[in-house]
């Protein structure tokens, strides 16, 4: 199974490290990758913290992969950014507003990295097969595939749709649909954001994260996505829907439990 687990953003050298520590038990049981953001360029306010920037954001994401070993994840926002970040880490991750912006999408196919997807609230499961599309295409492959996908490194990430002003749902469809054409991640913490719901920043409700973890798990994915802070109610990004490492270890054994229960009938 993969996990992909680490803070929203970058705060400090501190706290990378500290997490990083905490998430160390997951390391070797599953194929995990660390992710944290140096730039979150798509914050609700202008006074919102967006992170350390890209040159100090990917220093410290480069001691974290010499010290602990990890594989590393981070979004990019912009074509510019994406041989920088490609030179330190191991996945690129599309962010779900830009997951239909051809020239970024572009531009990470012409990296060796794996492609992270994030399907935009906005669009339609079956949709998605377009965006991973661009990136096979651009790396000699015109048919999209969960084979061939998986062949290229091109994932797709489900994190909610947008139901309403404010508020997300997760269609446990989607997850079936979109794995016709590649391999399937589920963002627990970010299904659960309640975007701009808190008076200029997203809110979230952090209790569902277990809950529709043990859904997902149940509809048979290829991996989670988990934003993990040691305080999430101090964050300076996300900490409404992002868990504590407790709530990790204990939904991890959850979905294991569901798992196991599918791959033995």
């Amino acid at each position: 199974m993969i996990l992909i687990s680490g803070p929203c953003v970058i705060e400090s050298k501190e706290q990378i490290f500290k997490i990083a520590e905490y998430l160390k038990p997951y390391s070797d049981k599953y194929e995990f990758y660390f992710k944290a953001s140096y730039d979150k360029a798509n914050r609700t306010s202008l006074n919102s913290y967006r992170g350390p920037g890209i040159e100090k954001g990917l220093e410290i994401l480069n001691e974290v992969k010499e010290k602990f070993g990890y594989k590393l994840l981070t979004d990019v926002h912009e074509t510019w950014q994406v041989k920088k970040a490609a030179e330190v880490v191991d996945v690129l991750q599309i962010p779900a507003f830009l997951c239909r912006q051809t020239d970024l999408l572009v531009e990470a196919a012409k990296t060796d990295k794996i492609v992270n997807i994030k399907k935009g609230q906005f669009m339609n499961p079956a949709d998605m097969k377009y965006s991973v599309l661009k990136v096979l295409q651009t790396r000699g492959c015109n048919k999209a595939t969960y084979e061939n996908a998986q062949k290229h490194g091109v994932w797709l990430t489900e994190r909610g749709t947008t139901f309403g002003y404010g508020n997300l749902v997760v269609d446990m469809r989607s997850l079936y649909i979109m794995r016709e054409y590649a391999p399937v991640i589920f963002d627990a913490t970010h299904a659960v954001q309640m975007p701009g719901g808190a008076g200029g920043k997203s809110s979230g409700k952090r209790e569902y994260v277990p809950v529709l973890s043990r859904a997902a798990a149940a509809v048979g994915i290829d991996g989670f996505f988990f934003e993990t802070h040691y305080n999430p109610d101090e964050a300076l990004s996300d900490g409404l829907n992002m868990i504590t490492p407790d709530t990790l270890e204990t939904t991890l054994k959850e979905i294991e439990c569901i798992t196991n229960c599918k791959e033995n009938k």
